[in-house]
């Protein structure tokens, strides 16, 4: 019975909400010429880049390390984990550079609108993005991040990325859970006007 009334109550929220039409930051943006960008250490952030490409007819350019993360490489809570080493680097003033095995995708000057996805590493976008971002010009494109994550927000990782490009109209991303689906994805797609 909980449950029924669980679900009866957020059903009519959403029914709610879904009357109200509110001006989205995305309304107008042009995707006749859009790319998928996206590092992905577990597959999340794959599966979401997999969504937004295929409900906008978006090409994909996958940001792959020269050296790849392990599952090892990956676990955070292990002080001596690669990835707990180059964050203390990164706490420390250090410059973390995450080599790429392609920085610019084929036809980068193409592509009007850039979607950028990425998992969240201590609040911010995982640094091979930062690689993929400080390596190319932004200038005249609209980029959209977008983040999986088990419990982090997006916070500011967005503009932390504008900040290292130096350049586009960088608009206001999303965070996904980490069991993203096609249609959390279609969702936030249909919401913004996209």
């Amino acid at each position: 019975m909980k449950r029924l009334t669980a679900l009866l109550m957020s059903l009519a929220l959403a029914l709610g909400l879904a009357g109200c039409s509110a001006p989205s930051s995305l309304e107008g943006v042009d995707l006749d010429n859009a790319l998928v960008v996206y590092f992905s250490a577990t597959g999340n952030t794959e599966e979401a880049a997999g969504y937004i490409a295929g409900a906008i007819g978006a090409d994909v350019f996958e940001i792959v390390p020269a050296d790849p993360y392990t599952s090892e490489d990956l676990t955070w809570t292990d002080p001596e984990s690669r990835v707990s080493t180059e964050h203390d680097a990164r706490v420390a003033g250090e410059t973390v550079t995450v080599e790429l095995t392609q920085t610019t995708p084929d036809n980068w000057d193409s592509y009007d609108t850039v979607f950028i996805g990425y998992p969240i590493w201590w609040g911010e976008a995982a640094w091979p993005v930062d690689t993929f971002v400080q390596s190319n010009d932004f200038t005249g494109k609209t980029v959209i991040p977008f983040c999986t994550s088990a419990s982090s927000g997006l916070g500011e990782s967005g503009q932390l990325l504008a900040e290292l490009a130096g350049a586009g109209d960088w608009m206001e991303g999303q965070r996904f859970p980490s069991g993203v689906t096609q249609r959390d994805v279609e969702a936030w797609l249909d919401q913004n006007g996209l």
